[in-house]
């Protein structure tokens, strides 16, 4: 019997909803705490599964960690939990977001979260090392995929574009199954393809109307690829440069809300849209940038399996697989760089990381703990 919406309302709201609040450290921290709770706690998805709609996330646009939250709630309730599981996961960084963007707009300042954000960063980076030994463990299936995995990760590190490393990956893995394999020459396989384009542009509208809001925060979403980084250079260019809705200030400081609360980083728009038209333009500007993930999982959803049927589709997920792992340790390096910067930082991630695999400690109660550390130690 398929579940009913209540049933997934109460199976899947509590996990997301938790993780909405407490996910901080952006896509690579929040698809291992997903990879924590959903694997290994409750054993909703296998780590085989977790690969493939890791892979899956990072050829389409969209966030990627809301997109694999969205695929988790779909293989667990069908397109209710599909829906449900998404919602929740942006629901409570939506409303975080919004009360920032309230205090910002009548005081003008942002409140201080540098010492918060000090104690727990470390904890994100311990978090993201002990998902990533796991999920390394499953992708590498061969030598030949560790080789692809580590160019790949070196690329990531010296800047190459990321949706670039990915496919050439697919790709690379692909050429070698099918040769190990000695399948005909003129044999075909369908391999996924991703493309986006940068010239698609919404109209320019003299004022932030909520259909400008819209039409514009959907077109983010639909042409973006998971970073944050590149949702700032969209947003400098159309909202700064182009419309000039918003000025340079406000737009650095959107951005910082959306890094330093927990959620998806992409409710940068709920930040914009309240400035922009209040609470109805936040609420505008979420769904409209958000929007586009829901759909393009809802159309990826049904070839995931297909696939992983075809030899040379699957080693086409296999090589975006390891380069999907690859591309979290290039973000490990550079977030880790920037999270121990002392002997005390470097002691709490040292002290995470022993818990959580010594322990199996929930990942939420050290993060809370490594703000409090980071509150008391800044006075």
């Amino acid at each position: 019997m398929p579940p009913t919406l209540c049933n997934s309302i109460r199976d899947l709201a509590p996990p997301f909803l938790r993780l909405g609040l407490t996910a901080f450290g952006g896509p690579a921290a929040h698809i291992a705490m997903m990879q924590e709770e959903f694997v290994r706690r409750r054993q909703w998805v296998s780590r085989e599964e977790f690969l493939d709609m890791l892979g899956a996330s990072n050829l389409v646009p969209g966030p990627s960690s809301t997109e694999m939250a969205i695929h988790i709630g779909h293989q667990r309730s069908g397109w209710q939990g599909l829906v449900v599981a998404g919602v929740c996961f942006i629901l409570p960084a939506m409303l975080i977001v919004m009360a920032c963007a309230w205090a910002y707009a009548k005081f003008g300042s942002m409140p201080r979260v540098q010492s918060v954000m000090y104690g727990i960063k470390p904890v994100i980076i311990a978090v993201i090392l002990q998902a990533l030994w796991g999920l390394a463990r499953t992708a590498v299936k061969s030598g030949f995929l560790a080789v692809v995995g580590l160019i790949a990760a070196v690329l990531a590190v010296a800047g190459g574009n990321l949706l670039a490393i990915l496919l050439a990956a697919g790709v690379v893995a692909t050429l070698h199954g099918l040769t190990a394999r000695r399948l005909a020459s003129g044999s075909l396989a369908v391999i996924p393809s991703a493309t986006k384009s940068m010239l698609f542009s919404a109209p320019a509208v003299a004022s932030a109307s909520f259909s400008g809001l819209f039409l514009i925060f959907l077109k983010f979403g639909a042409v973006i690829f998971g970073s944050g980084y590149v949702l700032l250079a969209f947003l400098q260019t159309d909202l700064v440069d182009r419309l000039h809705w918003l000025n340079q200030t406000q737009l650095l400081d959107a951005v910082a809300v959306g890094q330093v609360t927990p959620g998806p980083v992409f409710t940068t728009a709920t930040f914009i849209g309240y400035l922009l038209g209040g609470v109805g333009g936040a609420i505008v500007a979420t769904i409209a940038i958000f929007l586009p993930g829901f759909l393009f999982v809802a159309a990826s959803r049904p070839l995931i399996p297909r696939i992983r049927r075809s030899k040379a589709a699957g080693a086409f997920l296999d090589g975006v697989n390891v380069g999907a792992v690859a591309l979290m340790i290039a973000v490990t390096w550079q977030l880790g760089r920037a999270a121990v910067v002392d002997l005390l930082t470097a002691g709490i991630g040292v002290a995470s990381a022993f818990v959580l695999i010594r322990f199996r400690f929930n990942s939420a109660w050290l993060i809370l703990a490594g703000g409090l550390i980071g509150l008391f130690a800044s006075r």
